[in-house]
């Protein structure tokens, strides 16, 4: 919190929520070029798409320390965000993505950041009408009042559509610098940081896999059949084809680096298997396993495998690969896989 001691906005020290996108990059550079230091957070989770941000060397939290000198740290969500996956107040979008609850969790994780560092205000990159789940006028109000952020979170890309925050009410923040931006278009965004030698292009980072039809049904499915909930549960959910027969999980990988990613975060109790002799995928069971579930995830295996016959032997066990138990067995009937399909 800004103390009366603190009338100089070079005293100042913003924490921005970034995410590696243009719109938190604009919203720090808007409050740099009013002498303001700025300090990142980001938070970290399973469900970020992150990996294409990473990539791009003009789009992801390299480009704040490289362009900015801002200095980023990174917070994990903890399993206490999934409970919020499972049943947040303010409900789900079209899938399983709890956009307000989200924003609400992250601030309030973040004003406990606030407190370590010693930083004046939290600030986003929110833009009004942008999203339409979360960024619409009632729930950017909802979003401050539930996390305690009422009059003070300041969103300098929308900032001239919104009423003003105490910090400009005050003068600690110079309201005249700030924009009013609305809407999905990022053009106003861009033409700031390319003046300014950011950026040359913009390309779109970040993204939610709560947003995705398929991966909720995976996530519902875990959901159901996992009273306690772990993100380190979380990050398999993301490889391979899933398949839910009777109360056992199945998946199987779709490529070699997949293979590597299940046998890398499978559960120690988990049931390996593959094709005996032949190309093909790593399949992990997860759950109580009987001898039904054996020769339904035996047929799986070899029907994504190269096996050229209808029969062929598939070898399973808990460490790979001394796996040393064998299962001869029909390859599967497309009917049959998609009826347990995830």
């Amino acid at each position: 919190m800004i103390t009366e001691t603190k009338k100089d906005r070079g005293s100042l020290t913003g924490l921005g929520l970034v995410s590696g996108g243009l719109d938190s990059l604009a919203s720090c550079l808007l409050l740099q070029l009013q002498g303001i230091e700025v300090i990142g957070l980001n938070f970290t989770s399973p469900f970020c798409l992150c990996d294409k941000a990473l990539r791009n060397s003009e789009c992801g939290l390299n480009v704040f320390d490289d362009k900015l000198g801002i200095k980023v740290y990174s917070i994990p969500k903890g399993d206490d965000y999934l409970e919020i996956v499972r049943n947040p107040k303010f409900g789900h979008g079209k899938n399983l993505n709890p956009c307000i609850d989200c924003r609400i969790y992250i601030l309030k994780k973040a004003q406990e950041f606030q407190k370590e560092i010693g930083a004046d205000f939290i600030f986003t990159g929110e833009v009004l009408n942008q999203r339409p789940k979360s960024q619409r006028l009632n729930a950017l109000k909802i979003v401050e009042e539930e996390s305690g952020l009422a009059e003070r979170l300041v969103r300098p890309l929308s900032a001239l559509h919104l009423k003003p925050t105490i910090y400009e009410k005050q003068g600690f923040i110079d309201r005249s610098k700030l924009m009013g931006i609305r809407g999905r278009s990022r053009k106003l965004q861009l033409e700031l940081v390319r003046k300014h030698g950011l950026l040359t292009d913009y390309y779109a980072c970040g993204g939610c896999l709560l947003t995705d039809a398929n991966f909720s049904n995976r996530m519902k499915d875990y959901f159901k059949f996992n009273k306690t909930s772990k993100m380190e549960d979380i990050h398999i959910l993301k490889y391979g084809r899933h398949f839910r027969y009777k109360n056992a999980k199945i998946i199987v990988g779709r490529d070699e680096n997949e293979n590597k990613m299940l046998l890398h975060l499978k559960n120690p109790d988990d049931l390996i298997m593959e094709a005996k002799d032949i190309a093909g995928p790593i399949t992990i069971i997860q759950g109580k396993i009987s001898e039904d579930i054996l020769d339904y995830a035996a047929a799986l295996t070899l029907r994504y495998s190269d096996l050229n016959e209808k029969k062929g032997t598939v070898v399973h066990g808990k460490k790979y690969p001394e796996m040393d138990k064998e299962i001869m067995i029909e390859t599967q009937n497309e009917e049959i896989i998609r009826k347990f399909f995830l």
